[in-house]
Formats: C-alpha cells, sequence, structure tokens
C-alpha cells in the first residue's frame, strides 16, 4: 500500500505550485483506482495548516475549501486513513534510534511510524529526508507517474 504525505496534498490544491498538474494526476489515479492508498491522519492537520497560512500563500487557501478537498479524497472507496495503534509508539521509537532524528524530523518519524504500522511501505512524497527511514520507501511523483 502506497501513503500520500502532505507535500503531495498541497502541491494538489495549489495551482501555483510547479507540480500541481502531476499531484493532482496522482491523487486522482489513487482516489479512482482499486488499489488500497493512505493519508497518515497526521497529514490532514498538516495540510490544513500550511494551504491556510497566509505568510505562505496569498491568497491562502481558505479553512473549509481545504476541508472539502480532504473529505473529497477521504470519500474515495480504496483509501485508509492510518491513526496511530497498539503498535505506534514502539514503531516511533526505533524510528528515532535507528535514524537519530529529533526537532522537526519527529513529525516525519511520525509518518513513517504510522505508514508501517499499517502496512504502507511505501510513501508518495517529495520530501527527501523520508529516506532516512530504511523500512519506508519515497517515491516522488516523477518515480509514481513511470511506473
Amino acid at each position: 500500500m502506497i501513503a500520500v504525505d502532505t507535500n503531495v496534498l498541497i502541491c494538489a490544491n495549489r495551482e501555483e505550485s510547479a507540480l500541481h498538474g502531476v499531484a493532482l494526476k496522482a491523487l486522482r489515479l489513487l482516489a479512482e483506482g482499486d488499489e488500497a492508498w493512505a493519508i497518515p491522519v497526521f497529514c490532514l492537520g498538516e495540510f490544513l495548516r500550511v494551504v491556510s497560512h497566509d505568510r505562505l500563500f496569498d491568497p491562502p487557501t481558505p479553512v473549509p475549501h481545504a476541508l472539502d478537498s480532504l473529505e473529497s479524497l477521504l470519500a474515495s472507496p480504496s483509501v485508509r486513513l492510518l491513526t496511530p495503534g497498539d503498535h505506534y509508539l514502539r514503531l516511533l521509537r526505533g524510528l528515532i534510534d535507528e535514524s537519530s532524528v529529533r526537532g522537526n524530523l519527529i513529525f516525519d518519524a511520525q509518518i513513517a511510524s504510522v505508514c508501517l504500522e499499517h502496512g504502507a511501505s511505501r510513501l508518495l512524497t517529495e520530501d527527501r529526508d523520508f529516506a532516512r527511514f530504511r523500512k519506508l520507501k519515497p517515491i516522488s511523483l516523477q518515480e509514481f507517474h513511470a511506473r
């Protein structure tokens, strides 16, 4: 199963993004496909925080519109919302220990942990920091479309 990172959600939402078209196409392929895919719950809040931030975007995405975008994605019959379960903290500790992350990179470890807990071994992302987590394979939008 492949999970989708926040930056892909943002690119698909913001037309000024250089990756807008390929991100939107990737999400449509996933949402309309039969193969299970996922969004880590942490990415929902991060998406809302970023696209509605008036220091990052002019104009920012109105929160109701951003919520509508997320609800539309979550309406896909093949999507799974990944939330922490019983093994999450153990997985998080293991990823932190093996990669020596701290500070802001702990957030990436949270995303990686919840993905791995639910069997999502691939993450559609443009963030190269995820390469530090050996058990999770980051897939760029370019790689996704080349498959």
